[in-house]
């Protein structure tokens, strides 16, 4: 019977190991959620990297339904403009966190 809860744990562990998290000050995603928030960035405003930082509104990207429940925490900061702008800066060289040569990505 003890055996169930110990492979359980070693199983999560293995499975959280392999996922990449994206660290923005004291906040924590997930690779994946960030890639939405990209999408969702993208989609929602201007596509020349020069303007999507400067025009998006956090309001807008939190009242959004299809941005991941883990924002939410980060919606509700005071600085959210300045945490989304500098998660949507990642999105220009998002293969950094794939190959795990950003700072603020690690689990690789």
């Amino acid at each position: 019977m003890k055996v169930l809860p110990v492979v359980l744990l070693i199983l999560a562990i293995g499975l959280i190991s392999d996922a990449v998290i994206v660290h923005e000050g004291e906040f924590s995603f997930s690779l994946e959620s960030v890639k939405k928030l990209w999408d969702i960035l993208a989609n929602g405003e201007s596509t020349k990297p020069t303007n999507r930082l400067s025009v998006f509104s956090s309001v807008k990207v939190c009242e959004n339904p299809l941005l991941p429940k883990e924002f939410q925490p980060l919606c509700q900061s005071k600085n959210a403009q300045v945490h989304f702008s500098r998660l949507a800066l990642l999105s220009r060289n998002s293969d950094v966190c794939e190959l795990c040569s950003f700072a603020a990505c690690t689990g690789c």
